[in-house]
């Protein structure tokens, strides 16, 4: 799944996922659409941004890991270097990856599950 408030991000994000061979199960451009659209089927992966109408990403992040807490959360934004680790941990993301390096990234690796 990918949350983001850019239809062209969204865009951009399916692309680099499909040519990884990761199937897109859903698109959302906020938190409350990304927790809709879990709600019949859990992803095993979220690239979800931080900066989001509403909620923020940190928010929306631990929302989904209670509702789906097998799905492996990668935030991300344009406009933040880092994301300390205790952020990530208290939000139940695993990893933080700028967008400018999400190409360069290899997402099939952060989504699978450990040892798959």
């Amino acid at each position: 799944m990918v949350v983001d408030d850019s239809p062209q991000f969204r865009e951009v994000a399916a692309a680099l996922l499909a040519e990884r061979g990761i199937v897109l199960l859903a698109a959302a451009a906020d938190g409350d659409q990304a927790l809709d659209a879990v709600g019949p089927v859990c992803p095993d992966g979220v690239l979800l941004d931080i900066h989001l109408p509403g909620s923020n990403g940190f928010t929306v992040a631990a929302k989904l890991a209670s509702v789906c807490p097998t799905a492996r959360i990668v935030l991300t934004s344009a406009n933040v270097a880092e994301v300390p680790p205790q952020v990530l941990a208290d939000c139940a993301a695993i990893a933080f990856v700028p967008k400018e390096e999400l190409a360069g990234t290899d997402l099939a690796a952060l989504f699978s599950p450990a040892g798959t």
